[in-house]
């Protein structure tokens, strides 16, 4: 039986230290090829100007800026100390020129509406104190015919498979974070529940043994 969730976060990730570890084992990610680029480029996210929500230390899309053409980011992150890190990083990659990262919290975005042609997320649905409202101002400034990526771990995944994530998680010291990720995340059932009566509720939820996906295209007044 599933154990119920135990939130996480809503404030983000903080301080030196706390960023500087999240930004190694994230980097480590990068280089095994771990993390989702691929995953966004495959869903059709391939072109124009697109968001970013919650990039942390920005390695996602800057990658996706990497495999992409002629196209924009957009980092929204309410942590000041996790943005100083994404721009540092953007430079290293020679970005910085198409990439602007703001702090905000998701649940009010400062943009219009309909400003971008894609929207994408990884890891951070868990920590959303209010995702109804996430999803909404998501949808809002998505233009019509835009897509939506959302990608997060899945708390129903086999004790084997959180054992394996623990033990080649690194640093050491962010394991402990990870397990609390993991108790916050939701299960593909539970997701599926809470868009129910979102904008985003006629969005395809997905999952892998250690993942859960929603993917949508907004378009007029349709929901997907």
């Amino acid at each position: 039986m599933t154990k119920p969730r135990v939130v996480e976060t809503n404030e983000g990730i903080h301080g030196e230290f706390n960023v500087t570890t999240y930004d190694q084992m994230q980097r480590r990610l990068r280089d095994k090829g771990w993390i989702e680029t691929g995953d966004i480029i495959k869903s059709g996210i391939t072109s124009g100007r697109a968001l970013e929500v919650g990039p942390g230390p920005g390695y996602l899309g800057l990658e996706w800026l990497k495999h992409t053409q002629n196209t924009t980011l957009t980092g929204l992150d309410i942590s000041a100390d996790m943005l100083k890190i994404a721009k540092r990083n953007a430079a290293d990659y020679q970005m910085s020129h198409r990439v602007n990262y703001i702090q905000s919290s998701g649940q009010t975005m400062p943009f219009g509406e309909n400003e971008f042609d894609a929207v994408f997320t990884n890891g951070s649905l868990h920590e959303w104190e209010k995702p109804m409202d996430t999803f909404s101002e998501m949808w809002r400034v998505l233009k019509s015919g835009g897509k939506i990526f959302i990608s997060d771990l899945r708390r129903d995944m086999s004790p084997l498979l959180r054992w394996f994530l623990w033990i080649n998680t690194r640093p050491k010291s962010i394991r402990p974070g990870l397990i609390t990720s993991i108790d916050a995340a939701y299960t593909p059932t539970e997701l599926r529940e809470l868009i129910k009566d979102s904008p985003l509720a006629g969005c395809q939820v997905s999952a892998n043994l250690i993942g859960v996906k929603m993917t949508g295209i907004k378009d007029g007044d349709a929901r997907a």
